[in-house]
């Protein structure tokens, strides 16, 4: 069965309903843009959350371009407060919440990785607001999904949450922890209509922020053995992701894809 064949989640299946909003948290030029535009061709009004609204103009007008009703929001989405009202004013504007994305990849360089054998519980502790504002999101729109037995929250992590990778310190056991939530929630709610999927990520993604400052330092790449051909060779797709993502969703037969190209 083809994406196209398989056009809506297995829980809608039949249904006549309009499809719900896709609402995309912490989203970037690569894969949370891609998965915005998955959902938006599927026939989901989508709207897309970042920090800064710098970028939403760009957004917007490649997600209309596919004919897709969009809007974005400015707000921070590891913060309770303004990911309850973000999302209390999407569904005002575009209907209630069918499916979720959490993605917020940016770091702050107080995040960034040491190896575990230096990581502290300070460092665990400040970094694990990343699993919590990830269930404070799901708790706004979950009780929803299960009212109307239709749902789906998606939510991205690392290689190292399945793999030890020792260099990435604290980001190891929060990406653990992050997975481990998610898979448990699918367990708790997948015979309701409801479907969590963990999706985790080894390598860098084509398009996104992280991938492009490094594809533009040519001494850091040089530093980790690396050219520009040899970093786009070593990198993901995130419409090729985006696809699988929404297949996944469709199918619904496991809780968890892995895209790696780390060896």
């Amino acid at each position: 069965m083809t994406i196209d064949q398989a056009a809506e989640p297995a829980a809608a299946a039949g249904s006549r309903e309009p499809r719900g909003t896709a609402v995309v948290l912490g989203v970037g030029p690569g894969l949370g843009l891609s998965i915005a535009r998955r959902f938006g061709r599927g026939g989901h009004p989508v709207a897309v959350v970042s920090r800064s609204s710098a970028r939403h103009e760009d957004y917007l007008s490649r997600l209309r371009a596919d004919g897709t009703t969009a809007i974005a929001e400015a707000a921070d989405v590891r913060d309770r407060d303004q990911v309850a009202d973000v999302l209390a004013r999407i569904e005002q504007q575009l209907g209630p919440v069918e499916a979720l994305y959490y993605g917020p990849a940016g770091m702050d360089p107080a995040d960034f990785p040491v190896p575990i054998e230096a990581t502290t519980g300070a460092a665990l502790n400040a970094t694990f607001t990343l699993v919590t504002s990830a269930a404070d999101a799901v708790g706004a729109v979950l009780p929803g999904m299960l009212e109307r037995g239709r749902g789906v929250i998606l939510l991205p992590t690392g290689l190292s949450a399945i793999r030890p990778m020792p260099e990435l310190g604290h980001l190891a056991p929060i990406g653990a922890a992050l997975r481990n939530y998610t898979l448990t929630l699918n367990a708790a709610v997948a015979d309701r209509g409801v479907f969590a999927g963990s999706i985790v990520i080894g390598g860098g993604v084509r398009g996104g922020d992280i991938y492009a400052a490094m594809a533009s330092n040519a001494e850091q790449l040089a530093a980790v053995g690396l050219d520009a051909d040899q970093l786009a060779a070593r990198s993901l797709d995130p419409d090729a992701m985006a696809d699988q993502i929404w297949d996944l969703t469709v199918a619904r037969d496991r809780a968890e894809l892995v895209f790696s190209v780390l060896d």
